[in-house]
């Protein structure tokens, strides 16, 4: 369909109509309009799995790794299935547009939503977030680019003013939304925050250069709840204000065009964009049929399964790994973790996932009939209790595994009622009359002594364990942060004495606040064991194993949407687990669950650290994969990590008087630690696998033409005993630079694979912005001729060949 024949749809509408269109119509879906025969459009939050329009337990997605994880692989065409994986399961639920993937940048390693983001670097997060585009766009589901610009991190996020200089913007934290539109994204969303005074909803950047100088032709959407204003967003170039139906829009912004406050004519260029993307996605097609629904296939688990070995990322290792299972006898398996491993983030873009193979359960599936697995929790954690589950609880109606969850009126009468799966409930139904939220079932102890209870959310809580009241009170809400009120909402904690399987009854109750969502948790933990007998049953483990495997990681708690961290620690006892493991077992393999850098002050004694990230559901046989080498841990490092946080020569997420300051400028991740002179724990880029790598030949021209890719060859040796993956890097840098520029900046990549013994040839693209700078006297970009040096290497502190190359311009 062409412009032409969108306007006339257009001119069949009032305004009224037409504004209308430009709010949702609930908080999922885009209003419809059958006069030009449109239908509701479905979002759904992404990226690591595609929800669908409800929080509902019962109603699982597949699970991906990470972005974070994604970010590590280094391999678009895997990142491109993966996209197409999320379209494929976006068409099962019925969601036309994905919001996926997430821009943003590992500005400061204390960002609480890294795990949801690619990289610190801005031509890697480009290309891997293209990709996914792709991937996803291809099957004819959009994807949404996001949080456009500088949501980089959470503290205050719905109000920080984020201070950039107009060439940090263009060069840094623009240039992979430029990517992105570059790849033909249907859909960009403008985050909470504001740039340079004004809030993205209704910023300029929405118009130059996004629409304009790049020329994106689809819709720019809000963040939920991100519209705050009439006039100044509706005269932004933003398009479509969500979640609906009521909005800062609608009645107002139809006052505001017949005030003449507001153009028509901008109107009408928003809901072309609409009927654009509707199109698209087939939703102005009547004889348009949603793509038949697709099951869980063996084929989506082994990519799924692969996608773990692919960003898992090797960063040390004693010649311990692989492990070669006809050598062992018995196995050591430590650590909370191990039996309930983070799989994704927390947040807006979590999902209900079936069926996890955990750390434990995918090595003794390794090891059956060939050695011993021992298990040891080692010490608690110290986390909040998790929400009530099918495996300790049953309906007290029915006695079928789970909870009963009920709607209360004013009077205490019934709603209506169900059995649930899951103690947290985010967004039950409501009808009318909707007073109080009520979840009750019977836990059945396996352990005596004092246990942890909890009810998250907002307004009057009440929890009674067989009958007897423990917490009764009021809990107002001092955040209006949608990841907070509407995912997360705070957990409120009592406890008491319980005996082991004696069964009891627990009823919490929450009355429902306007404006205060319809979250609701009800949460359980048993007693925490004697940290001293748990380290010494982990270290006696250990001793008598010919291999410790420990997984360490964070909690739901410390990494998450709305929170950024407040140190880099692991917490808990976790540190002096893995210490005391390693003394009793030199062969001794750290997994690091997290989704972004944690210190790690053992690494050097350990046999082998290997970094997991969230790996998604298939995480324990991804992972048995590479422990046991079934699989390379392809993974190279997409973010720098700091030995301590102390180390860090960025780490500022915390805003002064309601500005953030990004004082650093160009110099980010690696090259914020090249300026300082600094030596991180792990460069950009570091990543190990199974074999060694020989650098025997590098083919670069001498003189390219600004404006123009070029093309560097590089050839490197297999000096291994088993195949391999090399990931070829590229950097740049200009000294003697008439312009601020990094110490070195990365430009480009290529992986390459070959067998022991083998060589093989990188060719790696340089593209011609790599050499452009922003000028801000002239608002343009410009290329300075003369000498670069061209490096290639292993990752930003590994250079393994230095030439030149002279930059002219014709």
């Amino acid at each position: 369909m062409d412009d032409e024949t969108r306007d006339r749809l257009i001119h069949r509408l009032s305004l009224e109509d037409k504004v209308r269109l430009l709010t949702g119509a609930t908080t999922w879906r885009t209003a419809g309009e059958s006069a030009i025969g449109l239908r509701e459009m479905v979002t759904s939050d992404g990226p690591a799995g595609v929800r669908g329009e409800a929080w509902d337990e019962r109603r699982t997605s597949i699970l991906l790794p990470s972005a974070s994880a994604v970010g590590a692989m280094w391999d678009e065409d895997l990142v491109e299935r993966l996209g197409g994986l999320l379209a494929t399961e976006a068409a099962r639920k019925g969601v036309d547009v994905v919001l996926a993937p997430t821009l943003n940048l590992h500005r400061s390693p204390l960002g609480g939503r890294h795990f949801e983001c690619f990289s610190e670097d801005p031509e890697l997060t480009g290309r891997t977030g293209a990709a996914l585009i792709r991937g996803i766009q291809a099957l004819g589901v959009a994807a949404t680019a996001k949080h456009y610009v500088g949501n980089d991190s959470e503290t205050d996020r719905l109000t920080v003013d984020v201070r950039a200089s107009e060439r940090t913007l263009r060069e840094v934290y623009l240039a992979p939304f430029e990517a992105a539109v570059a790849a033909g994204v249907w859909m960009v969303m403008a985050g909470y925050n504001a740039v340079a005074g004004t809030t993205m909803t209704a910023s300029p950047l929405l118009a130059e250069p996004l629409k304009g100088e790049w020329g994106f032709d689809g819709v720019a959407v809000s963040d939920w709840a991100a519209v705050r204003t009439t006039e100044e967003t509706a005269r932004a170039a933003l398009d479509l204000a969500m979640p609906g139906p009521d909005s800062p829009w609608g009645a107002s912004l139809v006052r505001a065009v017949k005030d003449g406050l507001v153009a028509e004519e901008a109107v009408d260029d928003k809901v072309r964009r609409l009927l654009r993307l509707a199109d698209r996605v087939g939703a102005l097609d009547p004889h348009h049929r949603r793509r038949p629904p697709a099951s869980a296939s063996r084929d989506t688990r082994a990519l799924l399964r692969r996608a773990v070995s692919a960003g898992s990322v090797l960063l040390h290792n004693k010649a311990v790994l692989p492990f070669d299972p006809a050598k062992l006898s018995t196995v050591a398996v430590l650590g909370v973790h191990a039996a309930s491993p983070r799989v994704q983030g927390g947040g807006s873009a979590g999902v209900f996932c079936s069926d996890v193979v955990t750390p434990l359960a995918g090595i003794r599936a390794r090891l059956r009939g060939r050695a011993r697995v021992v298990y040891a929790p080692g010490p608690a954690l110290g986390s909040p209790p998790a929400p009530l589950d099918t495996d300790r609880c049953t309906d007290p109606e029915t006695g079928a595994p789970g909870v009963r969850l009920r709607v209360l009126d004013a009077a205490g009468r019934e709603l209506y009622a169900q059995r649930r799966f899951s103690g947290r409930q985010l967004e039950p139904d409501l009808p009318p009359g909707a007073h109080t939220v009520e979840i009750a079932a019977v836990l059945h102890p396996r352990e005596a002594g004092e246990w942890t209870f909890g009810v998250g959310g907002f307004g009057r809580m009440t929890l009674t364990v067989d009958g007897h009241t423990l917490l009764d009170g009021e809990f107002p809400g001092d955040t209006d942060d949608p990841a907070v009120v509407h995912v997360n909402p705070p957990l409120h904690t009592v406890r008491t004495v319980l005996t082991a399987k004696r069964p009891v009854q627990l009823v919490a109750r929450r009355e429902l606040v306007p404006g205060r969502g319809r979250a609701t948790v009800v949460a359980a933990a048993p007693p925490e064991p004697d940290t001293a007998t748990a380290l010494a049953d982990a270290v006696r483990a250990a001793q008598d194993a010919d291999a410790a495997i420990v997984v360490v990681g964070t909690t739901e708690h410390s990494e998450t949407e709305g929170y950024d961290r407040a140190g880099l620690s692991l917490g808990g006892q976790q540190d002096e687990l893995v210490r005391a493991v390693i003394a009793a077992n030199p062969r001794t393999v750290v997994i690091v669950n997290s989704g972004g850098p944690v210190e790690l002050p053992w690494r050097r004694e350990a046999g082998a650290v290997l970094l997991a990230w969230f790996p998604g559901q298939e995480a324990g046989a991804g992972l048995a994969d590479v422990l046991f080498g079934l699989a390379e841990p392809g993974g190279r490092l997409p973010t720098t990590w700091a030995a301590s946080l102390t180390d860090a020569p960025v780490t500022r997420t915390r805003p002064v008087d309601g500005r953030l300051d990004y004082d650093e400028g160009l110099h980010i991740g690696h090259r914020a630690w090249l300026r300082a002179g600094r030596e991180p724990a792990y460069w950009f880029g570091h990543g190990l696998g199974y074999t060694t790598w020989q650098y025997t030949a590098v083919e670069a021209p001498a003189h390219v033409t600004a404006g123009e890719p070029f093309t560097v060859r590089v050839t490197v040796r297999n000096t291994g005993t088993r195949a391999g993956r090399e990931v070829v890097q590229v950097y740049l840098s200009r000294p003697d630079s008439a312009v601020e520029r990094p110490v070195r900046w990365f430009a480009g990549y290529t992986a390459v694979e070959a067998e022991a013994g083998r060589t093989a040839t990188a060719t790696v693209v340089v593209g011609p912005c790599a050499v452009r700078h922003w000028s801000e006297e002239d608002h343009g970009w410009c290329v300075e001729p003369g000498p670069y040096r061209l490096m290639v290497g292993r990752s930003a502190g590994d250079v393994r060949w230095e030439g030149k190359v002279t930059l002219s311009v014709t």
